[in-house]
């Protein structure tokens, strides 16, 4: 589960619904900051059990940028709405075609950015159609389906939420951290951090969980048809990840013919483990896509 440094928006940034053709979306939308030149608009996509918060440590550094950047809860995803129980709300292509209209309220190219299962919906949103974009970023997001590991997680879950609430399903996640799990999270962010994160958890729809959960286990390898897609793409992730191991990552960008980006001492979340440097290389990128 991410940990955002803060759920509250950096200043200047606005938190809103989105309107678009397919229902409104809960964003934080933070423009270019005063007296920079404006470079473009980046779309941000959450990760699984994510949300619009694990990118508030980016737009500041990149409104300093020249970028404009919003970042969405997708259907269902904490502050945005979706039916509890209904996993066709979720399928793949339904979360896709949201980002299209999302790009579409937004009203200009925008420079795609996808974490983790945010980037497999990126990636449909674009084989769907690549005209509203102007790149594609993959963070931390894999060619395929994610690792054994990760996939025995995420079948406890589902299997949880099969006999659980979302509220006894936090309980029981709260019951399973180790203690240095738990030291961890009091350093970053004590009570009120974690009150927040319970929170999100509670907003989020369990359907979403299962439907997108299922996704990540079973998602087939697409990168031959992205890769015949006219975009400039970008692989971005930490030195470490066991979501998708780094061999497959670079193996990835290869095939896209991808700048590749390895930000040091980051795991799956560069966006909060490192966002200096992780904004540093994404507007590096967009500058010259």
């Amino acid at each position: 589960m991410s940990r955002p440094a803060t759920f509250v928006p950096p200043p200047g940034a606005r938190a809103y619904a989105l309107r678009t053709a397919r229902g409104e979306f809960a964003v934080v939308d933070a423009p270019v900051a005063d007296g920079v030149e404006p470079r473009g608009v980046a779309l941000l996509l959450p990760g699984f059990t994510g949300s619009k918060e694990d990118f508030n440590p980016l737009h500041v550094p990149l409104a300093r940028r020249g970028y404009r950047t919003v970042a969405v809860d997708g259907r269902g995803q904490f502050e945005s709405d979706g039916p509890d129980n209904d996993e066709s709300a979720y399928a793949q292509a339904e979360l896709a075609r949201d980002v299209l209209a999302q790009a579409e309220a937004i009203g200009e190219p925008v420079h795609l950015l996808g974490h983790s299962l945010g980037g497999q919906i990126s990636r449909a949103a674009v084989l769907f159609d690549h005209a509203p974009f102007a790149s594609l970023t993959l963070m931390a997001s894999g060619p395929a389906h994610i690792s054994e590991s990760q996939q025995q997680r995420v079948k406890l879950l589902r299997d949880a939420l099969a006999v659980m609430d979302m509220a006894q399903v936090w309980e029981a996640i709260q019951a399973m951290e180790t203690p240095e799990e738990t030291e961890t999270a009091a350093l970053d962010g004590g009570l009120d951090d974690r009150d927040d994160l319970r929170r999100r958890w509670l907003g989020t729809r369990p359907a979403q969980l299962i439907a997108t959960g299922r996704q990540l286990c079973t998602e087939p390898d697409r990168v031959a048809e992205l890769a015949a897609v006219p975009l400039p793409f970008h692989v971005l992730s930490g030195d470490k990840d066991d979501t998708w191991p780094l061999p497959l990552l670079d193996d990835m960008a290869v095939r896209l013919r991808a700048r590749r980006t390895v930000i040091a001492d980051a795991e799956h979340s560069p966006n909060t483990d490192r966002p200096l440097a992780t904004a540093r290389a994404l507007a590096d990128f967009w500058d010259h896509a």
